[in-house]
């Protein structure tokens, strides 16, 4: 994943975790899975937008 081996990916976990504890990594998750998720329902609904306007214009 991103040229990243495993032993990168365990860094960067340890040095999240070192800065935000462990208390605050499932509200991190939280805030991230809702972000990702807005961002897909935006995309989707520009996306039908788009083609409901080609559609309308044949």
């Amino acid at each position: 994943m991103f040229g990243l081996g495993s032993t990168e990916m365990i860094l960067i976990l340890v040095v999240v975790l070192f800065f935000f504890g462990a208390k605050k990594l499932p509200e991190l998750a939280r805030g991230l899975g809702k972000g990702i998720r807005e961002f897909k329902d935006a995309t989707k609904e520009v996306k039908e937008n788009i083609e409901k306007a080609t559609s309308e214009e044949k």
